[in-house]
């Protein structure tokens, strides 16, 4: 179980990187919107995407945890915020709470919007709604990252204390 640790905290790792740069696509083509009204409608579908992107990258993280580490992946209709709930509660004996039940109320957001996005035209959008996301997406990864890296962290004291133990014990 020892290779397992080390992948998934690598590849928490990787998907923050991919989360940070999202994170500032969409603040840069927010700032655009406002800076180019007649084209806001044009920067306003970019920062959806990414906005879009930012949760998906979130949840793939939080899917191969589940899948790895807690060896329970949610299913049915509801499956996406169960998998969100699941991520901020702890899992006795296996792992303590990946994020904080704060962090999870702020991603609760993110994962809403994505279903908006991807059942509505993009000339439906809320620009009002999109700015306030935006306005929180910074402090909402920030807290993120140093949440992950923490659970990345532990993953990897767990993968050295498990190192350490010879082996047929």
């Amino acid at each position: 179980m020892i290779e397992p640790y080390h992948a998934t905290a690598e590849r928490i790792r990787q998907e923050l990187a991919a989360l940070e740069r999202v994170t500032s696509r969409a603040i840069r083509a927010m700032a655009r919107a406002r800076e180019q009204p007649a084209d806001q409608d044009f920067y306003l579908d970019s920062v959806a995407l990414n906005l879009q992107d930012f949760y998906t990258g979130v949840e793939r993280a939080f899917r191969r945890i589940a899948g790895t580490i807690d060896e329970e992946v949610p299913a049915g209709h509801n499956w996406h915020e169960e998998l969100l709930r699941q991520m901020a509660q702890e899992r006795t004996g296996i792992r303590p709470a990946v994020i904080s039940s704060e962090t999870a109320d702020a991603l609760d957001q993110y994962l809403r919007f994505r279903h908006v996005v991807r059942n509505i035209y993009t000339f439906e959008f809320d620009a009002d709604r999109i700015g306030r996301l935006v306005q929180g997406l910074s402090p909402c990864f920030r807290q993120l990252e140093r949440e992950l890296q923490e659970f990345a962290s532990f993953l990897e004291q767990l993968a050295e204390s498990d190192d350490s133990v010879p082996e047929g014990e």
